[in-house]
């Protein structure tokens, strides 16, 4: 049997009358589906445990594509998560649900993800939670920017310049203006991240959905419906 394990829920799924199939994310192994056995009868006290943004430390076994889950115990109450920020922790959810592979492990992004969700209960400015989560799970991916050079010359990235930014290369001096240029303030901001103003923000959400379009694809984000009720 797995030791405990601190992990929060993804995403769950009947499997049949009495389980439920849960994706979990867990700190050290990354995305993992468990079967939890009998957690949809009314007796189960799995049922009020396995829910979105409660920090959870869980006990698993098996070596296959679904572990069985053995213990679960709910280390505090689900974080405080109202209006558009249980929205944005919802968008946190489906976005490692679609991005992670199985067992593929990333060491500092549980870390990454739970300061997040705390970050959205005290009810920080949202857009700069996501955009600071965004960018860290791109690092945890392997898709290293720098921000702070033009990748052809490596001089230094210039505030006043414009930048076209070329997929997993980075940016590079261009007097041209489209959906993939930005300016050198904007570039900088992306590598302090440091959004200090409304024009930065946007930019930055612009980069990371140009960066993470090839792990999400183009199937719209539920959560995003969610937003536009608001």
């Amino acid at each position: 049997m797995e030791s405990w394990q601190r992990a929060f829920i993804l995403h769950t799924r009947s499997y049949s009358e009495s389980s439920v199939l849960a994706d979990l994310f867990v700190e050290n192994v990354g995305k993992i589906t468990v079967l939890a056995k009998g957690a949809r009868r009314k007796s189960s006290a799995l049922k009020g445990m396995l829910q979105p943004f409660t920090p959870l430390i869980v006990q698993y076994s098996g070596k296959g594509e679904i572990k069985t889950l053995r213990q679960v115990e709910a280390m505090s109450l689900a974080l405080p998560l109202v209006s558009v920020f249980l929205y944005s922790g919802f968008y946190l959810n489906e976005l490692l649900h679609r991005v992670l592979v199985a067992e593929m492990e990333m060491p500092t992004l549980f870390d990454d993800y739970l300061r997040s969700l705390q970050q959205l209960a005290q009810q920080v400015p949202a857009e700069h939670v996501l955009r600071d989560f965004e960018l860290s799970l791109l690092e945890n991916l392997g898709y290293h920017v720098d921000f702070f050079h033009c990748y052809v010359t490596s001089d230094d990235i210039v505030e006043s310049m414009h930048y076209q930014y070329q997929s997993e290369k980075g940016f590079i001096s261009s007097l041209l203006q489209n959906s993939s240029s930005f300016t050198g303030e904007q570039v900088l901001a992306l590598g302090k991240r440091q959004f200090n103003n409304e024009d930065t923000l946007r930019a930055a959400k612009r980069f990371t959905r140009i960066a993470l379009r090839p792990y999400v694809g183009s199937k719209p984000f539920k959560s995003r419906e969610l937003f536009l009720k608001i």
